[in-house]
């Protein structure tokens, strides 16, 4: 298969047989998922795409419209990075399902189709394929609304299945079951798979071959092998000493712009096992002194809405953060880390227990109390883009807590505003710029900068890598880091990325259901788990080296095999 594009994607060839895997890596905006679409006519009209595009020797491009539509969910599919919005919101997953079947099997009844449909759920492990087969998109979790894409992609036994982001925004536990039912299916249908990421850990897990893409263009393309052990290309060894490693720590980023003779030198690719090494000697737990956040026994509850009980999201919770430390809080969706996280600034009420948040007692507090600790506390939110004021240029998002407290106004306003935007790398003519004219990396900077504006003793940053390439992430916690060190706030870091929070965090709780289950520091958790279910969360995390990836692969279905027996 060949695809040639314009502008966003330029000069690329390619051929994927049936039951390989190919992965297409790259940056936000490298092109990987705009040539991927334009298989299927599913850019904008105002794209242009030139070249050859076959499947099995056919001809695509060119093709009549009605022939584009038969081979849409036929002979190829797509799994979408956002099943929330690929779904249909008003119609049931059982429908959408047999839709997609009897669109291409006209002569098939409905019942016949609803058995079909019931068969693919159970066939993708959906819970209760029954039940799941009535119910609409918002009624499931994450991972079963991307099982429900995956069904309806295979429903027609694709030639091809194009696979664009299917992980991103998944816990581990629910990747790795996601990436044992792309792997079984894809060998049990003999598909072929193009598999669009910036997941290194995800690639080392399922791919046989690589193409990196910068800019719209090919860098390099090789086995999986190949590429993981003997990049190449600049720009492929600066993605890959980007990605965190369970274990590890990350490597710094490699300036791709940089000589090749540069780049290819180890020596300049240092690891950042010594500056975690500096933080922790740096701002360590130290229980001599008061802590800046203290959990004691507390519960935390939603109240009934509407026909939506009444239920509690946390409870026993202990949990204490001492000046200058980092403590992650790891777990899936659901498991809380968020209520917690928003219950420490006074987002959320609690019911039971005691709450101190810098030195205030916020179990009962009035919102004159909040208002009190609120200048005290920062936020970095998980999506930028929904945090900042879209009407309001990034050096106001940044000023306005600053004037709201009567720290500074006028010129004293201005030069702090500019501070924040270096303190960040940010270049001071940014400050009249638009959210919409950042990238993803430089929104979540702006957050920071705005979070640390008052120059906070605690700071939540609630999910802030999940969405950012592996290369600015690296960016992002490393800044992170050195801020943290210089300004010795203590942070509460909430996350599902075990690799991440591996290269941030002094100590480390885990929550499951509720409840927080284990806490220690880095290495008493990640290198020494005892509880059952933290072994579990580790043993899932994908990590960038084939063969080690296959060992841990093992490992883990001997794991279930035993709990299962």
């Amino acid at each position: 298969m060949t695809d040639t594009t314009d502008a966003a994607a330029v000069d690329m060839n390619y051929t994927v047989r049936r039951g390989e895997v190919l992965a297409i890596v790259g940056e936000s905006g490298s092109g990987k998922s705009t040539s991927s679409m334009s298989l299927l006519g599913l850019l904008p009209e105002n794209a242009r795409v030139t070249g050859s595009v076959k499947l099995l020797d056919r001809e695509l491009r060119g093709a009549d419209p009605a022939t584009i539509r038969a081979l849409r969910g036929g002979d190829i599919a797509v799994i979408f990075q956002e099943p929330m919005t690929a779904l249909n919101p008003v119609y049931t997953i059982g429908f959408q399902i047999t839709e997609a079947l009897r669109s291409h099997d006209r002569a098939l009844a409905p019942s016949a189709a609803k058995e079909r449909a019931i068969e693919l759920l159970r066939l993708v492990e959906m819970p209760n394929p029954e039940q799941s087969f009535h119910k609409y998109p918002h009624q499931l979790s994450g991972g079963q609304r991307q099982r429900a894409m995956i069904a309806q992609s295979i429903s027609c036994d694709p030639l091809l299945l194009i696979a664009d982001e299917p992980t991103t925004a998944l816990d581990v536990t629910v990747q790795a079951e996601i990436l044992d039912l792309l792997r079984n299916l894809h060998k049990r249908l003999d598909s072929a798979i193009i598999l669009i990421t910036h997941d290194m850990g995800v690639v080392a897990d399922l791919a046989d071959r690589i193409m990196v893409m910068k800019n719209g263009v090919v860098v390099e393309a090789g086995g999986v092998e190949e590429i993981f052990h003997a990049p190449k290309h600049p720009y492929t060894q600066q993605l890959l000493a980007s990605v965190p490693h369970l274990g590890l720590g990350v490597l710094e980023p490699v300036d791709a712009d940089a000589p090749e003779e540069v780049v290819s030198d180890t020596s300049a690719v240092p690891t950042i096992s010594a500056i975690r090494e500096r933080a922790s000697d740096a701002g360590g737990p130290v229980e001599t002194r008061k802590p800046v956040l203290s959990f004691e026994d507390v519960a935390i509850e939603y109240p009934k809405r509407g026909r939506i009980p009444a239920f509690r999201a946390a409870e026993h919770i202990d949990l204490q953060i001492y000046p200058g430390e980092i403590m992650g809080l790891v777990g899936e969706s659901g498991s809380g880390k968020t209520t917690i996280g928003r219950a420490a600034i006074g987002l959320i009420p609690i019911a039971e227990g005691r709450l101190t948040t810098v030195g205030t007692d916020i179990s009962d507090a009035t919102q004159k109390d909040l208002f009190a600790i609120r200048r005290r506390t920062g936020i970095v939110f998980q999506d930028p883009a929904s945090s900042l004021n879209p009407r309001m240029p990034i050096g106001q998002s940044i000023g306005e807590p600053i004037l709201l407290a009567g720290v500074a106004k006028g010129k004293d306003l201005d030069r702090r505003v500019e501070e924040l935007l270096s303190q960040v790398e940010l270049p001071a003519s940014y400050r009249n710029r638009f959210p919409h004219e950042l990238s993803g990396g430089q929104r979540q900077r702006v957050g920071i900068a705005r979070a640390l504006a008052l120059a906070p003793e605690l700071l939540v940053a609630d999910e802030p890598t999940s969405a950012l390439d592996v290369s600015v992430q690296a960016r992002f916690l490393d800044l992170l880091q050195e801020l943290q060190q210089q300004l010795q706030f203590a942070c509460l870091f909430v996350s599902h990325d075990l690799a991440v929070v591996d290269i941030l965090a002094h100590r480390i709780s885990v929550m499951h259901h509720g409840k927080i289950v284990e806490t220690g520091t880095r290495d008493q958790i990640l290198r020494g788990a005892k509880d059952p279910y933290t072994q579990r969360l580790i043993s899932a995390v994908p990590v960038p080296d084939p063969e080690e990836q296959r060992l841990r692969r093992e490992a883990r279905a001997a794991m279930a095999a035993r709990e299962a027996s």
